[in-house]
């Protein structure tokens, strides 16, 4: 087995002044709006796993599913030397696609990508154990303004997991599938995760639940505010909400005051005042057709070559590749 290489192109000060300029961008904007991968310290990410175990919340072990029941078919069509995980996180899905590309025996190299070197270092030493004859090149960065640093060499297939293209609106998509397209070489491939669009009535209650999970997971990113930027916001104060955009077919989550209050972000020398009701977006969830996503790549510069579903239709994973 060899040692895990660990590439660093995003410390905790890009981190931290990352989230200084999205707080004074989207606090001093109207409608208030803070960006979703604040959610995710320590304590965001042990909210988010036990989101994931919850009877409402559907999308995680539907993909996982859908990912048992393909992956043998993804590895036989894509040939990958080089299998690239943006966002990976936790390497239970890793693991599938691993599993087909080695037993199909083309797979060389895995590279996970994530925001957190600790995560990164702790699932790659992991992978390295389980997989000793591949080669395992973290990447510690942020897909969305870092796909550059991604390794070149081999047949790649970037893989975008759990839905999270979702968490982008249209023009950032766009841009972010324009990113993807521009570090791939003509053939390789991009597999793509997305959550359909299907009754709301499944759907809200899985950004809603009945315990109370998803609240706490939200008004989390106030939390994340007050400890890395020395703010003093209640998160006590506001409200979960979560509701479905049938015109743009994304769940849209909102913290909303339940008192005129104001708050004071030292670190960026700012006060925010909220007035009773206002409402602070802090996620979409975009859900897609499997026509529209074909659109979407079609229009970055992929063709997609083949789509799977599970069984009630509310997942889709999409087979492209770059033109």
């Amino acid at each position: 087995m060899t040692a895990p290489l660990l590439e660093i192109h995003l410390t905790d000060d890009d981190l931290t002044a990352a989230l200084r300029s999205d707080a004074r961008t989207g606090l001093t904007s109207t409608p208030k709006s803070l960006p979703p991968k604040w959610f995710y310290d320590a304590r965001g990410s042990e909210l988010f796993e036990r989101i994931t175990e919850l009877p409402e919340y559907y999308p995680t072990r539907t993909e996982l599913a859908l990912l048992e029941r393909v992956a043998g078919e993804i590895a036989a069509a894509a040939h990958a030397e080089v299998l690239v995980e943006l966002g990976s996180g936790s390497p239970v899905k890793a693991r599938l696609l691993l599993d087909a590309l080695t037993a199909e025996g083309s797979l060389k190299t895995y590279v996970p990508q994530d925001v957190s070197a600790s995560a990164l270092r702790g699932a790659a030493g992991e992978i390295a154990v389980e997989y000793p004859n591949l080669s395992v090149h973290g990447v510690v960065s942020d897909f969305t303004d870092t796909l550059h640093n991604l390794p070149r060499g081999g047949r790649r297939m970037i893989a975008f997991l759990g839905g999270t293209i979702g968490n982008l609106v249209p023009a950032e998509r766009a841009e972010f599938l324009a990113g993807v397209h521009e570090v791939l070489e003509p053939g390789e491939l991009l597999l793509l995760g997305a959550g359909s669009v299907i009754d709301p009535e499944v759907l809200v209650p899985a950004y809603d639940d009945a315990a109370g999970v998803t609240a706490e997971f939200n008004r989390n990113v106030l939390h994340v505010l007050n400890h890395r930027l020395d703010a003093d916001f209640a998160p006590e104060k506001f409200e979960h909400v979560a509701l479905w955009d049938a015109e743009n077919e994304w769940i849209e989550m909102r913290l909303r005051a339940t008192e005129a209050m104001t708050a004071t972000v030292k670190a960026l020398d700012l006060t925010v005042d909220f007035a009773e009701g206002e409402e602070m977006r802090t996620e979409i969830s975009a859900k897609f057709r499997p026509e529209s996503l074909s659109t979407e790549l079609d229009k970055a510069g992929f063709a997609p070559t083949h789509t799977w579903t599970d069984p009630d239709n509310r997942f889709i994973l999409t087979l492209a590749e770059r033109r």
